[in-house]
């Protein structure tokens, strides 16, 4: 399964928590919220992005008892992605388009505290990729007078900011064009006294960006883009100094031909982490556009990269391509995980991210050095291994897309062997927990025009499940060796996550609309309940009045469930998803709303 290592780890001691004069660099009021676990205050748990709770109330000998304590629909259908926020005993909650929030008093849930509607342009639909996904909102404590604040992206590209109390409106700010098919579908981020939120839309041709607003005043501070020139790209003296190797300067232009660039995607839509001892972001930019290969040669720098930036200026400390030249839709913008890991007997700060094209990579998160490359699963064909050295894919021609080969059999296919989902990390057994996909892929190329606002992707896909004979997997992956300690299959992708607790269990949601819980330590299944619909969100937990409660997003859709909601029968549709996932439909329907679930009292 290891592809290639050339350093060993021992030892994984814990993540990076924040903690002192660490903190005083962050977001001090949010910092204290996160390590309080009767919160769940950012989309990711914490600024490491462990999604790891210390609560234990519910634990491997009484998850069995756990009932459903209350439930909330959100009268919206399509695919719910990401989960509630709980801060300071008020759950909000997110739908899709028309991206509708709720604040619900957990004293008396039963009651809306107050609802903000936003009205936006019905337009943005018809450019959005594959459903109208929304991944949650964002929370910045008061401060200096300021309000409390709830930051929503809408699918119109609007940034919006609300008072955490009231639900009120503060400020407003169009970032993404929805004429050029960009949207807003991720989740904010808050760092200091910034908002952090990008774009949607690379399958539209749509170029990369992501932009920091001040949190009062939504007054953009730094917008820095994934392709162009490096001054566009915001890339410091310092750019891959200690990793020239990834390539250094002018690289957004002369790795493309001619202007390809100016609509070359690389957008960001997926997740942050914030390491605030070096006071720098990380995040994934996304593939190149379009999808065929042919139409743009070059490695397309910088899409499909990890970045290390300023929080405050924007600037890049290094940035590692993970797929030069994305001929398969690998975008790079999935989960990632602070954590602190011992390499060859050092202390080391690592940023551990399971990619969409099948490899889980582990960098160096102040140098940017690889330090290893695991394949997600054995099946994993497009890549023999990667050079920990240089960092390159080393690949397998046969699996190429390009337009004088037909293409067959590719592993992972365009949906990667991770997508979207928040996973987990438990700093006591050194585990990261692995919602994955299990489906491969045919790929006939084709050439198109690029037309603002329209569809430029160039291939027609044909999805599958894997060799394996399901469609997903729920992983434990060792921090310290890199081996899978147990793998429980699925019958469908795990798209949404996981949640890990002290409690030594593993949350996690399926397609087919179960919630389970896992024993951390054995993978066994210990309970499961069946939801009024599919799961592609994460669950969360938090405590309220002393007891621990579980709540998870139910509502399928997004990209695996596009077919079951927009009622498509060409199995080529939806980017191939129709096909992949024709038999969903049997086991769930649409709907939408939280269910919440405590331990039975009785």
């Amino acid at each position: 399964m290891k592809i290639k290592q050339s350093l060993s780890l021992s030892g994984a001691v814990g993540v990076a928590l924040l903690s002192g004069a660490t903190a005083l660099q962050a977001n001090e009021g949010l910092v204290r919220l996160s390590q309080d676990d009767s919160n769940w205050v950012m989309p990711t748990k914490d600024y490491s992005a462990t999604h790891y709770s210390k609560l234990d109330q519910i634990n491997t000998a009484n998850v069995k008892n756990l009932k459903v304590a209350w439930s909330f629909s959100t009268g919206v259908l399509h695919g719910h992605e990401g989960g509630p926020l709980v801060v300071n005993d008020i759950m909000y909650i997110n739908t899709p388009f028309p991206n509708t929030v709720y604040a619900l008093d957990l004293d008396d849930p039963n009651k809306v505290l107050w609802e903000y509607k936003p009205k936006q342009s019905p337009a943005a639909r018809a450019v959005a990729c594959c459903d109208v996904v929304n991944r949650g909102v964002a929370y910045a404590p008061a401060e200096a007078g300021k309000p409390a604040k709830i930051f929503l992206g809408q699918l119109d590209g609007n940034l919006v900011a609300l008072d955490a109390k009231s639900g009120e409106e503060v400020w407003k700010m169009e970032v993404c064009d929805i004429r050029v098919g960009a949207t807003i579908t991720q989740a904010p981020f808050v760092v200091k006294d910034k908002v952090l939120v990008g774009c949607s839309g690379a399958e539209l041709g749509v170029r990369g960006y992501v932009s920091a607003f001040n949190i009062h005043d939504g007054k953009m501070e730094w917008r820095a883009y994934a392709t162009g020139p490096d001054e566009d790209i915001l890339l410091s003296e310092k750019f891959n100094e200690q990793t020239p190797q990834y390539g250094r300067f002018g690289l957004g232009l002369k790795t493309w031909e001619g202007d390809a660039w100016k609509i070359g995607g690389g957008t960001n839509w997926g997740w942050y982490a914030y390491d605030p001892k070096l006071d720098r972001i990380y995040y994934g930019s996304g593939n190149p556009a379009p999808w065929n290969e042919t139409m743009r040669p070059g490695d397309n720098k910088w899409t499909m990269t990890i970045w290390s930036r300023d929080p405050d200026t924007g600037e890049a400390y290094f940035g590692y391509q993970k797929t030069p030249h994305d001929e398969w839709d690998y975008a790079g913008v999935n989960w990632m995980a602070l954590t602190e890991q011992r390499v060859n007997g050092k202390k080391v700060p690592l940023l551990t991210h399971p990619d969409r094209n099948g490899i889980i990579y582990s960098l160096n998160r102040d140098t940017g050095e690889l330090v290893r490359a695991d394949k997600l699963d054995d099946t994993v064909n497009w890549v023999k291994y990667v050079d920990l050295k240089t960092g390159q894919p080393v690949r397998d021609p046969e699996y190429s897309t390009r337009m004088d080969h037909q293409a067959k059999n590719i592993c992972p296919s365009a949906m990667g062997y991770h997508n979207q989902g928040v996973d987990s990390y438990d700093p006591e057994k050194g585990l990261f927990f692995l919602g994955l996909n299990h489906i491969c892929m045919d790929w006939e190329p084709f050439m198109l025009p690029y037309r603002a606002g329209q569809f430029f992707v160039g291939a027609t896909l044909n999805m599958y499940p894997g060799p394996k004979g399901v469609m997903g997997f729920v992983r434990a992956y060792d921090a310290k060796t890199g081996e899978y300690k147990w793998t429980v299959p699925e019958k469908f992708s795990v798209w949404g996550g996981t949640l890990a607790t002290k409690g030594d269990l593993v949350f996690y949601g399926t397609l087919d609309g179960w919630i389970k819980a896992l024993d951390s330590r054995s993978g066994d299944e210990l309970w499961k309940f069946k939801l009024p619909s599919g799961v592609i969100g994460h669950p969360v937990t938090y405590e309220h009045n002393g007891k621990q409660y579980l709540a998870i997003y139910y509502g399928v859709g997004g990209w695996p469930g596009v077919g079951l909601v927009f009622d498509l029968k060409d199995p080529s549709a939806g980017l191939g998803a129709v096909g992949a996932f024709k038999e969903l439909a049997h086991y769930t329907k649409m709907g939408g709303g939280v269910m919440v679930f405590a331990l039975d009292e009785t």
